[in-house]
């Protein structure tokens, strides 16, 4: 099927009384044009009706109950097919937040978005996972929130046992597996997929030495499967040798943009690291 094929075309906006924008170039996976994201925070949830008729005695101006805090502001970008997408920046940057409304976690509070092809998040992992279950029965239960059939399921576990070296924990209810052992199952399990667009969050950086090998191993053989990859992540090294552009973001707005290894490097700079 055709990129353009509108089956396959997807826009989301902040209106859907807003006519939907022109449609990007064919070999653009995601679009997004002018999107931000605007989160409220409640500063007082206990404010009584006491304290409201006080308030109202002493002719005192009542407490606001919420402010606006904008985590993305008029992000622009474009991913197109064969992209490997690196997002850098400072915790609180945005970069978790954007992938997420990429995953459709948030939808945008302004601003459109367009994807091209199915979108397999790898965020989040494990959040389904029931502590009382063993690994076993929670490798069929989040492979049923992923689509997977339990047959298809029952065909994988050997392997994702065998790639975590969980084998002997196999039947061992899940509140009883160490944080380690928790990540290493529900990074097997997530990585267990057919993506057409790939959305990494900081999967890179679980685990041991050795199974941070296998991970990076098993996530490039993801790339190589996928039309593109939006990842993010603390680790430079690794998005310089997986991506070839990037953006970097800052409280929200894109403040660098091309190149992954020139968007790294000036984040480098900027922030007084050796580069990488």
């Amino acid at each position: 099927m055709s990129l353009s094929s509108p089956t396959k075309t997807r826009w989301f906006s902040d209106s859907d009384r807003k006519p939907a924008p022109v449609p990007f170039e064919p070999d653009v996976l995601i679009g997004l044009r002018d999107v931000s994201l605007r989160f409220l925070s409640y500063h007082d949830k206990q404010y009584s009706l006491k304290q409201a008729a006080v308030d109202m005695v002493l002719r005192r101006q009542a407490p606001p109950v919420a402010s606006d805090f904008w985590a993305l502001k008029n992000i622009t970008m474009r991913i197109r097919k064969g992209d490997r997408f690196g997002i850098v920046g400072a915790n609180g940057a945005g970069k978790s937040t954007l992938l997420r409304v990429l995953a459709k976690i948030y939808p945008p509070s302004s601003g459109f978005i367009q994807f091209r092809g199915n979108v397999a998040p790898l965020i989040e992992m494990g959040a389904g996972f029931n502590p009382e279950l063993s690994g076993k029965e929670n490798i069929r239960l989040n492979g049923a929130m992923l689509g997977f059939t339990r047959k298809e399921m029952d065909e994988k576990t050997d392997g994702i046992f065998e790639f975590t070296g969980l084998r002997e924990f196999a039947d061992l209810p899940l509140k009883y597996y160490s944080s380690g052992m928790y990540t290493r199952l529900a990074f097997a399990i997530a990585s267990e997929v057919e993506p057409e667009i790939l959305l990494i969050d900081e999967s890179l950086g679980t685990g041991d030495a050795a199974f941070i090998t296998k991970a990076k191993q098993r996530i490039k053989g993801l790339l190589d499967r996928s039309n593109a990859v939006v990842i993010v992540s603390h680790d430079m090294k690794a998005l310089k040798e997986m991506c070839n552009r990037g953006i970097r973001l800052e409280r929200g707005v894109i403040t660098d943009g091309g190149p992954i290894d020139d968007v790294v490097n000036n984040y480098l700079d900027s922030i007084k690291a050796p580069r990488v």
